[in-house]
């Protein structure tokens, strides 16, 4: 009984690293000023790149790039979350035998 039970865990654990392994592979986009400023941030949320419109760069639109950046960034990290739900849902589908769970 009790090995049954650790062997299940010890494949749960398994698909969990391997989910988290992909995450680390998926970009997704966040952007604001309509594409003055992306981002582009792994499922593992990790900022992996930044670009600004030259525009931006003077010194009296500081305040706005400022403010630019930080809703691309959010936008960018909230993306992130989204794909890193949706693969933890599939992870959790599959060790319940595709049955999923309730509410998710």
């Amino acid at each position: 009984m009790f090995g049954d039970l650790f062997g299940k865990l010890q494949e749960a654990q398994q698909k969990m690293n391997d989910s988290k392994e992909r995450l680390k592979h998926i970009t997704v986009e966040g952007e604001a000023g309509n594409g003055a400023v992306k981002v582009l941030v792994t499922g593992a949320r990790e900022v992996q790149s930044l670009e600004i419109d030259p525009a931006l760069l003077h010194a009296e639109r500081k305040e706005e790039l400022e403010d630019l950046l930080i809703t691309a960034l959010n936008r960018g990290l909230k993306n992130a979350e989204n794909a890193w739900e949706a693969e933890m849902k599939n992870v959790a589908g599959g060790m319940l035998g595709g049955m999923g769970l309730p509410g998710m």
